[in-house]
């Protein structure tokens, strides 16, 4: 089983602060995956293009997740690169529906059992289908939410696939 890393990059916290668990790196961890882990201060509205640049991560290996639903109000999670939005038109075309749309934020936390700012698609509330920018997959490493506001975890990106059998999906599109 591998060992959890510590790293803080750049992180304006205090070396000494420890973050806490969430349900995101439990998931994590009883499933053995290497992550980094990543504080940032968390400002209201500042999106990946914030964590990116105060961690000094390329906005583009950042991951947004995204809590949509289809025309059945049936919930599912896209991973996007920071740096892009989501074609819900390409989407729901490659997924089978007829249309997607973001949920409503308190949606959105109910389904996922996620804060806004703070979802991430591990150790979600209900297992929900996810969708993964197929692009994503090419890349190195990627951050994305850890389970709280402020904190993100690296991985490999192969670990989307094989722990929440992420399918790849073409739905980007540029901001």
């Amino acid at each position: 089983m591998a060992v959890a890393e510590r790293r803080h990059y750049n992180a304006p916290m205090s070396k000494s602060r420890r973050v806490s668990e969430t349900p995101a790196t439990q998931f994590l961890r009883r499933h053995g995956v290497a992550f980094g882990e990543h504080p940032y201060e968390y400002v209201d509205h500042g999106g990946t293009a914030e964590s990116a640049r105060q961690l000094g991560v390329d906005e583009h290996h950042v991951v947004k997740t995204l809590v949509m639903e289809d025309e059945h109000a049936k919930p599912l999670i896209v991973l996007m690169h920071g740096d892009r939005t989501v074609s819900t038109k390409n989407l729901a075309r490659q997924i089978g529906a007829k249309r997607v749309e973001p949920c409503k934020p308190d949606v959105a936390s109910r389904h996922s059992g996620y804060l806004i700012g703070g979802t991430s698609p591990f150790g979600t509330k209900k297992a929900l289908p996810v969708y993964v920018e197929s692009t994503i997959l090419e890349l190195e490493r990627i951050w994305l939410n850890g389970g709280r506001r402020g904190f993100l975890v690296s991985i490999a990106p192969k670990v989307v696939t094989d722990l929440l059998q992420a399918k790849p999906v073409q739905c980007a599109i540029d901001e």
